[in-house]
């Protein structure tokens, strides 16, 4: 049985982040010492070496919580599994693209700029003027160089 300063050690995941997980139910609740301390299993390490992997590949908590449902389930199909795991990389590659494109985009601002004053500095008008902007949106709702960073 481990303690939570020592499941934390083991893990690299901090003694809050596991509280939190036991919390919203991805950890099972850890069982009690005679003097409260929280104990935890092999188990337990495995699940929370399971949902640290899953955060560094960028899995939001959802759908960590279902792939943790699945494995509970090893005789199903990993078709939903798989599905999941699609999602995300969409969504990485998604990332990608934008910002590559910020990446363009602040390259070209530097680029135009001629060293000169403010009152002639392109960073400055770019941002200034949204419609000066090499990827400006023109009314699409998210596009890569100015979509809204909400992952």
């Amino acid at each position: 049985m481990l303690s939570i300063g020592k499941l934390s050690a083991a893990t690299g995941v901090k003694v809050p982040t596991i509280r939190y997980y036991e919390e919203i139910g991805l950890l099972p609740e850890a069982e009690r010492s005679s003097g409260n301390q929280r104990l935890y299993r092999r188990e337990h390490q495995e699940r929370l070496a399971f949902i640290r992997h899953s955060r560094e590949l960028g899995f939001p908590l959802g759908d960590i919580r279902e792939l943790l449902s699945l494995s509970d389930r090893p005789d199903m199909s990993c078709a939903a599994a798989d599905v999941i795991a699609s999602r995300q990389l969409a969504a990485v590659k998604d990332r990608i693209a934008r910002l590559q494109a910020l990446q363009e985009e602040l390259e070209r601002m530097l680029t135009q700029c001629a060293q000169g004053t403010i009152s002639d500095c392109k960073v400055i008008e770019v941002l200034s003027n949204h419609e000066n902007c090499l990827h400006a949106d023109h009314g699409e709702s998210r596009h890569p160089a100015h979509a809204d960073h909400d992952s």
